[in-house]
């Protein structure tokens, strides 16, 4: 889903978005720096297997998941990180690493950890390297319609 794409279905379920530019960033906190947001603010998309299907991860960029824990509270049997090769492919249009956390377009459950729910709004890469979507987190939850959960913490 390149940008343009992305901003289409935003506007067409009427929601106020920004677009933020910043200089190519590849990991979650360099795109946080890069951007000038807080970590806690930037959400990133952490591609997992649960239970064999492919599912997205969200949570702030300074967390990191608790696979243990996700797999208790979504209540699978087993909950595994997924290679960029296993998941490219789903996302053609975006560079890898770079997708918006909307799964619900693929056929993909989206986990939201809880810590990102605590603030109004919510910034994700907008699917390349260069781009994020800042917009408010409810119409986030509307849109994604993702499952909240607690399965992350603070990088140690």
């Amino acid at each position: 889903m390149p940008v343009k794409k992305l901003k289409e279905y935003l506007d067409s379920h009427h929601v106020r978005y920004v677009t933020i530019s910043h200089s190519k960033a590849f990991t979650a906190q360099q795109v946080a720096a890069s951007a000038h947001i807080p970590g806690q603010e930037l959400a990133k998309t952490v591609m997992v297997k649960v239970d064999g299907r492919m599912a997205m991860a969200v949570l702030p960029a300074s967390y990191q998941v608790d696979f243990d824990q996700l797999r208790k509270t979504a209540g699978a049997g087993r909950v595994e990180l997924a290679s960029e090769e296993e998941f490219k492919d789903f996302f053609p249009q975006c560079e890898v690493g770079a997708m918006p956390p909307f799964g619900n377009l693929y056929g993909m459950d989206v986990y939201v950890a809880e810590s990102l729910t605590e603030d109004e709004e919510i910034a994700f890469n907008a699917g390349t390297h260069t781009e994020l979507i800042r917009m408010d987190y409810k119409d986030f939850a509307r849109l994604a319609q993702p499952k909240v959960l607690k399965f992350s913490g603070h990088y140690a």
